[in-house]
């Protein structure tokens, strides 16, 4: 953590959930901007560093983790304009390691995880983490038949045309398997992204920021023919989908990559512990300059497959790699002012208004500065000459002033947000009382949804792409729609094709809304009008409840009316109903008391029906979730709670295989319980599940149910 930024250890209960709430948020953003748009708000190394941060929050406070929580997302849904492509094996990101220390810690977790001695060897592979776009690649007997983008880790897009134009792809493959799916990146080299921008500039057009996004672009044109006028590169570095094995270990794929007709990256090295890994890292950095291509770190994969395979996967990333970035660059600059800007929830947030600067090849002008107290901790003030730095894309992170420097007068959100001649805070947007809570971080406009930014971007979010996708409904058109009276709930979204005709001001005369656009519009809507209990969930904005948490209660209870009715009788924190909801893995008390306090408010109950009656008009529906992981397993959907000590695994590892093969994992023992699995010492649960006559099942018990 920078020496700027506030002290985890002296953050109280409230601070960090209020944080952690914050930093759900703006990492959210950031991952759509990137991964969706190729349009990165922040630099690697601002967002490393809210990453970073939102970890140490949780490491400190385990019971405050979200479980929408950074550490449980992957990237953002796929763009408009492909089709959508589901990954067999998901996409997922990595964790990163940012010091020597962070890496010895990885090795340290994975020993722990499988049970290994302290001075057991973990050998790893070490590769440069290139800075481009991850695809996936499907070959089906010897032969390329499908490439898509990593999107949201489970869904990415059909980019099959696109990635035939490339040299480095082979197409045909011999002695492949039935079914192979092969990972890597596609980039541009350094003077492939000179040489396009040059073209660029002749042809009056836009130039690209840097090659990762110049990379980005070329790939994802919705026409292949201006791919293939791009200078793209592939290295391929990762197996997904396979029919039978290919090799036992990851060093030994590279090599089959190889004679397959891939090309692996020549820096990849085998390492037998972390010390030759991190020789790995300083090697590759004293040399990064001088490489063809971008690189932002070096990336450590355990090498035993069959290790891989126990370690398995968190809801984010896997646990056997992590990606050691490089340090950030940096650069100064004048900061013009400090701007507020007004969020969903009505947390205002300052942002600096930067003198355009370049810093490693990319002009900034924008940054966010958190909060009051983070700008008061850093001394940062208007007109100051600051330090900015990045790491690989746009937009960086204030670091502080540059010392010695003539300084104004200190922020402060009071004076920013009381207009002249006013004699208090209001909000910036819509003029209602701006307050800050006695304990709290942030800065809360109160107007709720007559605040019109608040009300815009609660409707953003419940059209948003994780949520109902309804193509058509983005910020531009909502924001209208909302101006013009046609939209105020998320309901009103599926009677709009009613009220546009009972309108004598019809919206296809509006600027910019033709007959054609305004009949897509209608039939997204009538499409989304069928969506699955955990994108509605999500959808409703309900706080602490993000994608993870909305997946995890879907599973949980299956359908819409069950989980209303839990909801509403959780609200007795004495019942079962609270007692089943808190032994959700991952959902305390905290997330279960937000869900309640939501339940508890009438409109919102009357919200969610006026919603579920406006789609059923159209012929929709609420559908019921799937068991989580494979559906023909014994266990699947199953509730199931472990206690003891184990022997042939660990606690952590037995809870991500039953996962894996659909089970609800639980924290404690009720009538709901499927099967207690004791180990040696199993203590009070043991005892509980005897009580409630749940089967008690040894280890053995556990491993033949599973089939292992």
């Amino acid at each position: 953590m920078s020496t700027a930024e506030p002290s985890v250890d002296n953050l109280t209960p409230l601070e960090a959930r209020l944080e952690l709430d914050r930093l759900a948020a703006e990492i959210a953003r950031h991952d759509r901007a990137y991964h969706v748009e190729d349009r990165p708000l922040i630099a690697d190394a601002d967002y490393d560093a809210l990453v970073r941060r939102n970890a140490a929050i949780e490491a400190r406070f385990p019971e405050l983790v979200r479980p929408d929580s950074p550490s449980r997302r992957v990237g953002a849904a796929p763009a408009e304009g492909f089709r959508r492509v589901r990954h067999a094996v998901p996409m997922l990101s990595l964790d990163n390691a940012f010091a020597e220390e962070d890496v010895q810690e990885f090795v340290g977790r994975v020993r722990r995880f499988l049970g290994l001695a302290a001075d057991d060897p973990v050998a790893m592979v070490a590769e440069p983490k290139i800075d481009g776009l991850s695809i996936s690649l499907r070959y089906e007997n010897g032969r390329f038949v499908q490439g898509a983008t990593r999107g949201d880790g489970t869904e990415g897009e059909d980019v099959t045309l696109n990635l035939l134009t490339l040299a480095d792809l082979p197409k045909i493959i011999a002695g492949a398997p039935r079914v192979l799916e092969v990972r890597g990146e596609v980039y541009m080299t350094k003077a492939d992204f000179l040489a396009l921008n040059r073209r660029q500039e002749a042809a009056g057009e836009k130039l690209f920021a840097n090659p990762r996004n110049a990379a980005a672009g070329s790939l994802r044109q919705l026409d292949s023919r201006v791919t293939a006028t791009r200078a793209l590169s592939l290295f391929a570095y990762a197996l997904g989908e396979v029919s039978e094995p290919v090799a036992d270990s990851h060093w030994h794929f590279l090599e089959r990559l190889k004679l397959w007709g891939f090309k692996v990256n020549p820096l990849a090295r085998p390492c037998a512990d972390a010390d030759q890994a991190l020789a790995v890292y300083r090697e590759v950095g004293d040399g990064r300059a001088a490489l063809p291509y971008d690189i932002d770190g070096v990336v450590y994969k355990v090498d035993r497959f069959d290790w891989q395979g126990r370690l398995g996967f968190k809801d984010r990333s896997p646990r056997w790699a992590i990606a050691h970035k490089f340090p950030a660059e940096q650069a100064r600059t004048r900061l013009k002012s400090i701007e507020i800007s007004v969020g969903r929830t009505g947390v205002l947030t300052p942002w600096a208004d930067l003198e355009p600067v370049n810093v490693g090849g990319v002009v900034v002008a924008r940054a966010t500065l958190h909060n009051e107290d983070d700008i008061a901790r850093k001394d940062i003030r208007a007109g100051d000459l600051v330090i900015v730095q990045r790491a690989g894309d746009v937009i960086p992170q204030v670091v502080g002033p540059v010392a010695g420097q003539p300084r104004g007068e200190a922020f402060s959100m009071v004076a920013k947000l009381t207009p002249p001649g006013g004699d208090h805070a209001v909000c910036p947007e819509c003029g209602s009382h701006a307050v800050r809570d006695e304990g709290e971080v942030a800065w809360r406009c109160t107007g709720g949804l007559v605040c019109p930014t608040q009300a815009t971007e609660r409707l953003i979010h419940f059209a948003s792409r994780d949520a109902f996708d309804i193509e058509g409904l983005g910020e531009k058109n909502l924001a209208f729609l909302r101006e013009q009276g046609y939209i105020r709930t998320p309901a009103d979204i599926f009677t709009l094709e009613d009220a546009d005709r009972a309108n004598l001001h019809k919206l296809e005369n509006f600027p910019g809304w033709g007959k054609r656009s305004v009949q897509k519009l209608f039939d997204a809507i009538r499409l989304r009008s069928r969506i699955g209990l955990e994108r509605f969930i999500y959808a409703l904005g309900i706080r602490q409840v993000g994608e993870a948490t909305a997946k995890r209660l879907a599973r949980h209870y299956h359908n819409l009316d069950r989980w209303r009715d839990a909801m509403m009788a959780a609200a007795d924190r004495e019942s079962e109903a609270w007692a089943d909801l808190t032994a959700i893995e991952d959902i305390g008390p905290s997330v279960a008391g937000d869900l309640v306090d939501f339940f508890a408010e009438e409109h919102n109950r009357q919200a969610i029906a006026d919603l579920v009656a406006a789609m059923e008009r159209l012929g929709g529906t609420v559908e019921e979730a799937q068991a989580l992981g494979a559906s023909g397993s014994a266990v699947a959907g199953k509730a199931v709670v472990f206690t003891g000590t184990l022997a042939t695994m660990t606690r952590q590892e037995a809870k991500a295989r039953a996962e894996a093969l659909g089970a609800k994992v639980v924290g404690s023992v009720s009538k709901k319980t499927d099967y207690v699995v004791a180990g040696a010492d199993p203590g009070s649960k043991a005892a509980e599940a005897a009580k409630l006559g749940v089967p008690l099942l040894s280890e053995q018990d556990w491993l033949d149910l599973i089939g292992r």
